[in-house]
């Protein structure tokens, strides 16, 4: 009986202690992506916002959320890196689903519809 209270305590704390442990590194993960953004860089913010990074301040980051349109955002709102959907060969993904698929005649629809 004596033992089951500090069980009880370690049972409370060692899962508190994890998760603030896995909180750290999100957060040092995400500040060092904010230090690292360059002009260019496709962005997504906290709010959802797909964007390009035009000009970076001390604190701030302008983006580009339309053609012409340009907006000034605290770096704490990027939440991520957006890459382009490429394979290891670098060819685009969508290129190679649009070659898959090919028009299908009258005569296969009819037949594909018939054997259903």
């Amino acid at each position: 009986m004596e033992l089951l209270f500090p069980l009880l305590i370690l049972a409370l704390l060692v899962p508190m202690f994890l998760g603030i442990r896995r909180q750290k590194k999100e957060m040092a993960k995400t500040a060092d992506l904010q230090d690292s953004l360059s002009v260019g860089d496709r962005v997504l913010t906290t709010s959802g916002l797909h964007a390009t990074v035009v000009e970076l301040g001390d604190g701030t980051v302008e983006l580009e959320i339309a053609p012409g349109v340009v907006t000034t955002w605290s770096r704490l709102v990027v939440r991520e890196l957006i890459t382009e959907d490429e394979d290891e060969d670098g060819t685009d993904l969508d290129d190679e689903v649009d070659e898959q698929i090919t028009e299908e005649t009258a005569e296969e629809t009819e037949r594909r519809l018939g054997k259903e």
